[in-house]
């Protein structure tokens, strides 16, 4: 079976300011067995140029003119394929086998979930994924915001990210406090509360 080559396009195709991308103005043509492009047969003897964090050019090899200064990366016996996407994720959570849903929202700190969200997102990317549709951070607020301006400025790696903060929920209906916890104290809750539009329109509000 091909081995899958993600890294060195990851980048080009989401637009990401990630670590892995080409600095600007310095081109790659990378040069392996095969290209995917989606809903079409792998494709042999192809080859993708990149500049800066975008791809300019995929076809065969003579059909493709790179510049004289392009840097060619030889990928033998491996097939480049676009970035795929993630359309229902958390990076603020971690698996369930690891640590229950409960116990993460309710004993790791803000702080201490956020930077496991920083090498979630790394590890996303480096799996190929290039674009996360995150569905709410579970009770770390507006983290994935700062996680999104960091990926975007550059400051560490991960995939486009497009963020939802504090989902919003029916009241009663989700959290620490519909499973039988103390009546008597607040609990912290994975999603932000609302009960008919009025509420529901201002959770809105203030979530945006």
């Amino acid at each position: 079976m091909k081995r899958f080559v993600f890294l060195l396009v990851m980048c080009a195709v989401a637009g990401l300011a990630c670590a892995a991308q080409p600095a600007a103005g310095h081109p790659l043509l990378l040069e392996p067995a095969q290209v995917w492009t989606a809903g079409e047969p792998v494709h042999s003897g192809w080859v993708v140029l990149i500049e800066g964090n975008q791809i300019k050019a995929v076809g065969p090899t003579l059909s493709v003119t790179a510049p004289a200064d392009a840097e060619r990366i030889s990928l033998p016996g491996m097939t480049v394929l676009p970035g795929l996407m993630d359309l229902h994720s958390h990076i603020f959570l971690h698996p369930y086998n690891e640590k229950l849903w409960d116990l993460q929202v309710l004993t790791e700190p803000p702080m201490y979930r956020a930077v496991l969200a920083t090498k979630h997102a790394d590890d996303t990317l480096m799996a190929g994924f290039t674009t996360l549709r995150d569905l709410g951070t579970e009770g770390a607020g507006f983290g994935d915001v700062a996680i999104k301006r960091a990926i975007h400025e550059g400051v560490i790696p991960g995939p486009r990210l497009w963020v939802a903060t504090r989902a919003i929920v029916a009241t009663g209906d989700y959290g620490p406090a519909v499973r039988n916890y103390r009546p008597d104290i607040l609990l912290p809750q994975g999603a932000q509360e609302c009960t008919g539009a009025a509420e529901c329109v201002a959770a809105c509000s203030r979530t945006a």
